[in-house]
């Protein structure tokens, strides 16, 4: 398997290191999502916006567009990963998993920042540290 890298043709992949991660099998699990809807060469866009029941939302979306000019460009594992760097604030060091329960099957971020989450567990808030958008 090789390792996920991060492309350096972007002005904000100014690091080798993924700030972010996706484990193989949300690869495989989006790889099959893309085949599905029509779309296998799309990249995954993943962020935050506001709102929701806990003050900020994960989001993740497939896109055939190019990536935006600040955006940092991942690689896992031959999946296309945009994020922008205001969401980045809020996703630093998360890993998004697949996860498949009797009661959800889908992505699932594990992310370190977040102090508190709804019960659904896709909004959430950050450590008093951290500003929402």
């Amino acid at each position: 398997m090789t390792q996920p890298t991060q492309t350096t043709d972007t002005p904000a992949a100014d690091t080798a290191e993924p700030r972010i991660r996706v484990t193989p099998e949300a690869v495989v699990y989006a790889k099959k999502k893309l085949v599905e809807i029509g779309k296998p060469n799309a990249a995954l866009r993943v962020g935050v916006k506001g709102g929701g029941c806990a003050g900020l939302t994960y989001v993740t979306d497939f896109t055939e567009d190019p990536p935006r000019e600040r955006d940092l460009v991942y690689d896992f594992f031959g999946l296309p990963v945009y994020v922008d760097p205001k969401s980045l604030k809020f996703l630093e060091g998360s890993v998004l998993r697949f996860e498949n329960t009797l009661m959800y099957q889908g992505f699932k971020f594990d992310n370190p920042l977040q102090e508190s989450s709804c019960g659904c567990g896709h909004t959430f808030s950050v450590k008093k540290n951290l500003k929402t958008v």
